[in-house]
């Protein structure tokens, strides 16, 4: 669409606000490319931007479409791009404050899982867009003194993304992703995302397993998994380690004392 502004400037702020909310008058002042009042042009525009932000919001939160019906979710979408504009012309970044919107919205409080599984599909997005890393080889750690292993950095993989939730997040996502999957069950669930390969995994965590995962980005793996046993004192370190590695979600191997390279 092609505008001419008139000797009155129409303000950004006022340009935008018209353009998410069909509510609003035209911008008065708004010329077309023929120097015609913008009026039928600008709410052509303004309808296809709402049109693609809100199949925006289905595309990168298709589990919370599901649960709340098409319907729904495009009145919630109208309300939440009137609320939270795009901040960036990448619509990958759209929706990023959708799940805080969700936790936010009285009408939806019956429904409290709603905001962290969207948090999950976030995640998954996120590890998507992530950049590449390489593994570290699982055959290395496993040839290593237990001393060094302890005091190693093993540092995830920009991919990995942890969610932590008093509700049953993974179980829901996977019963409306997969025909074959079982119901949830009522208890909480953290969930690591991975993404071995090219698409992102996501995997519950056992108890325990959160708290380690996010103290590798700061302590060794020794000081990691003993914050992770102060949490739960049968924290299995093995298990944890068999999940991560074969998710190729470590890397940046070094020793903490120096963080000389032992690779």
């Amino acid at each position: 669409m092609s505008e001419q502004m008139t000797a009155a400037p129409i303000t950004q702020a006022a340009f935008t606000q018209a353009m998410l909310d069909a509510r609003q008058p035209v911008p008065e002042g708004l010329l077309d490319g023929q120097g015609h009042p913008a009026g039928r042009r600008f709410s052509v525009y303004r309808n296809n931007v709402a049109v693609s932000l809100t199949e925006a919001l289905h595309e990168g939160f298709p589990v919370i479409a599901k649960l709340l019906g098409k319907a729904n979710m495009d009145g919630l979408a109208g309300i939440y791009l009137r609320a939270h504009p795009p901040k960036s012309p990448l619509m990958m970044h759209y929706g990023e404050d959708f799940p805080d919107f969700l936790a936010g919205m009285e009408q939806l409080a019956h429904l409290g899982y709603l905001a962290d599984v969207a948090r999950l599909e976030l995640a998954i997005r996120r590890s998507y867009h992530a950049a590449d890393a390489t593994a570290i080889d699982p055959d290395w750690l496993g040839a290593q003194a237990p001393e060094t292993l302890m005091m190693a950095r093993l540092i995830p993989a920009p991919a990995v993304q942890v969610v932590r939730s008093p509700w049953p997040i993974f179980d829901i996502w996977r019963f409306n992703t997969d025909d074959d999957a079982p119901q949830p069950q009522a208890q909480g669930q953290d969930v690591v995302v991975l993404r071995p390969e090219f698409d992102p995994q996501p995997a519950p965590l056992d108890p325990g397993a959160a708290t380690f995962v996010d103290s590798l980005h700061h302590a060794p793996l020794g000081a990691a998994a003993e914050q992770a046993a102060t949490e739960v004192p049968d924290f299995d370190l093995g298990q944890t380690l068999a999940l991560l590695l074969g998710g190729h979600a470590l890397c940046h191997l070094t020793h903490a004392p120096n963080e000389q390279d032992l690779t």
